[in-house]
């Protein structure tokens, strides 16, 4: 396999995850938690140089939130600290009822993207992430209804199938975004090979994105960058800068791939590419 099959003219669009569901302060205080904190660092990322930022809701104390209003709390910080970045909602959850999962797609405007587990998966020790194909037709099926551009979350080999699957029986407006994960426990091993069988594995025509957990955050950066792909970075991921070094904020995160992009000969995307390349 050649490398040069995935080398891409266009830019990069780089995502920044600013707080995610399950880790919190404790973690790394810099972690953003009310929409006040999520809003200036959705601004800072944007000026780093993210086009998207990937968005968790949580209460007051920290906790996961999965209300409307929540989210739509936090759409508005969003809007007031950024120019134009785009706004992408969760529906991943552990342990958690379906239809809260579908409350982060109700906002006004709804957002324009949002994130859809292609399976289950394992977190910690008691905790399972549980994406039957029932609730992922339903929560596509809203996402086409409130013309949400779905990002297909891809957490092993078996979840690439279930990306197949879902073409088989929906209509995905092109381009299809399938983000790639890498990291421990249920999710696909952190291994180059593995990242190249994930990507030749995908339906013809597909974008990806490249998401590493934790260490792997950057490796795998900078891979999705050589690669022709798109990156993720992030505190939901990565509370480190490197190791022993807790990360001063998302923006530190975003700025590094941006260096990395630019090293590597790619430009990195604005909003306005961003959208046109995701076809948002």
């Amino acid at each position: 396999m050649s490398y040069e099959r995935f080398l891409a003219d266009e830019p990069v669009v780089v995502t920044a995850a600013l707080t995610g569901g399950i880790h919190g302060k404790e973690a790394n205080p810099n972690l953003p938690e009310t929409p006040e904190e999520i809003g200036k660092a959705a601004g800072e990322v944007e000026a780093a140089g993210a086009s998207v930022v990937h968005v968790h809701a949580r209460t007051d104390n920290g906790e996961r939130a999965f209300s409307t209003e929540r989210f739509q709390a936090i759409d508005e910080a969003i809007r007031r600290y950024t120019d134009d970045v785009v706004i992408q909602h969760t529906t991943g959850a552990t342990q958690a009822p379906t239809e809260k999962r579908h409350l982060g797609l109700r906002t006004d405007p709804p957002p324009e993207m949002a994130s859809l587990d292609m399976g289950p998966l394992n977190r910690y020790e008691r905790l399972t992430s549980e994406n039957t194909l029932a609730t992922i037709d339903a929560l596509y099926d809203e996402m086409a209804d409130r013309g949400i551009k779905p990002e297909l979350e891809v957490f092993n080999d078996g979840h690439l199938n279930e990306v197949h699957g879902l073409l088989d029986r929906r209509d995905l407006a092109e381009p299809v975004y399938a983000t790639l994960v890498f990291g421990p426990g249920t999710l696909t091993r952190p291994r180059p090979g593995n990242f190249l069988n994930a990507v030749d594995n995908l339906p013809d025509g597909a974008l990806f994105n490249t998401l590493g957990f934790g260490r792997h955050q950057l490796p795998f950066a900078t891979m999705g960058v050589l690669f022709g792909g798109n990156v993720r970075v992030g505190l939901e991921d990565n509370v480190y800068y490197r190791q022993g070094e807790l990360a001063e904020s998302n923006a530190q995160l975003v700025e590094r791939v941006v260096r990395v992009a630019d090293e590597l000969g790619r430009e990195v995307a604005d909003t306005s590419q961003a959208r046109e390349i995701l076809g948002l």
